[in-house]
């Protein structure tokens, strides 16, 4: 668990509703507070991420002390007080997978069981006598890759993951809709339709519309291996849903303290808590992804495609849960009242509630409404 030391050195930056003005508002952290930076130079976090120095941006501004950090991480977001939201607001937000080759291989098993997790063990074994470890150290796209394929192809397991995971074309998809959201001490939501699921343990780089990496964050990409598993078209079914998409708490802007270097040897560490005394502990690291990060934010933004309010970037996880939770042979899934932990020792803490989506505070602040209460606030 990432502790308040975290917070000490770097420049973080995010956002809280405050209900005194009806609105969010833009803060940083100094000596313990968050501050209020919000003004008409950067009235959002995109306009923040757009400047060319938004270190020395929030460096400089004066800012109103707002609340204690501690005890905004602590609490869970109520609507009637001030609370942490994600630390994002018009940016697209978008994911890649299966850039990992151990959650690869159960991204196939998923393809392979239809979605049915009675199959997925004995597939698994299947699977793994099949290819091994012989993907661990290939590169993405690599003529060994290439011969990978081919070798596998011959064996007759090739899947639509593989060709994704070490294939020229990186996976990346619309992991949820501009303004959707949620923050650390939100609910997290699962379609009720889904029996099979997961939590996801992502770093997300902060991405301007020149493409150009201003910092990261964590993100909890959750999951629903059943539906996706059923088919790859319901890809957007499986991803998109009511408070489906968890980021935060705050955004590590790049400077002297923090760099891509420091996201690409990132180790992140997952609990998940049941409220029946189920305790699951779980680790992605960075170190081992198939592409590297600019190599991702390249697939995603350029000639091909624009972003004018720049985006985010989930660019996958090791995290692959295979451990029984109840019915041997079946893996783990989650459970309504799960309490899911992110943590990074360089970017804090992401913590949520399990529940399913359709209990989950319903979206009702989309774009329209940031656009009206910062006018009404004088800040556009």
């Amino acid at each position: 668990m990432a502790s308040l030391e975290t917070f000490n050195t770097g420049t973080f930056v995010g956002r809280i509703w405050r209900p005194d003005v009806k609105g969010p508002a833009l803060v940083t952290i100094r000596d313990g507070m968050l501050c209020d930076i919000t003004s008409k130079e950067a009235p959002t976090m995109r306009d923040l991420l757009e400047k060319n120095d938004p270190v020395a941006f929030v460096r400089a501004q004066k800012g109103e002390a707002i609340a204690r950090l501690d005890e905004l991480l602590a609490a869970r977001a109520n609507e009637l007080a001030i609370h942490l939201l994600a630390p994002i607001d018009l940016q697209a937000i978008k994911a890649c997978g299966v850039t990992f080759a151990r959650s690869m291989l159960e991204r196939v098993i998923e393809e392979r069981a239809a979605g049915n997790p009675d199959l997925a063990e004995s597939i698994r074994g299947k699977v793994t006598a099949l290819i091994g470890d012989s993907l661990r150290n290939l590169k993405a796209g690599s003529p060994e890759a290439a011969k990978v394929k081919a070798a596998l192809i011959e064996e007759g397991v090739w899947s639509q993951y593989l060709e994704v995971g070490i294939g020229p074309d990186a996976e990346v998809f619309s992991k949820s809709q501009v303004m959707s959201s949620v923050g650390p001490g939100a609910d997290v939501g699962l379609h009720p339709i889904s029996k099979w699921n997961n939590p996801e343990p992502e770093i997300v780089l902060a991405v301007d519309s020149g493409g150009r990496v201003k910092g990261a964050t964590l993100g909890n990409d959750v999951n629903l291996r059943d539906v996706e598993g059923r088919s790859a078209l319901l890809l957007g079914k499986a991803k998109d849903n009511n408070a489906s998409c968890s980021i935060g708490p705050f955004i590590r802007l790049f400077d002297e303290t923090y760099s891509l270097d420091d996201v690409r040897n990132a180790e992140l560490d997952l609990k998940v808590e049941g409220a029946d005394g189920y305790v699951l502990h779980g680790r992605s690291s960075m170190k081992e992804i198939s592409r590297d990060p600019l190599d991702l934010v390249a697939q995603t933004i350029g000639r091909h495609h624009q972003y004018p309010d720049g985006f985010v970037l989930f660019m996958g996880t090791l995290f692959a849960p295979v451990e029984d939770r109840d019915t041997p042979g079946q893996g783990f899934t989650h459970k309504v009242g799960d309490i899911v932990t992110i943590s990074n020792d360089k970017l804090g803490s992401l913590r949520n509630r399990v529940l399913l989506s359709t209990e989950c505070a319903p979206w009702i602040f989309g774009a329209s409404h940031l656009m009206r209460n910062l006018a009404g606030r004088g800040l556009l």
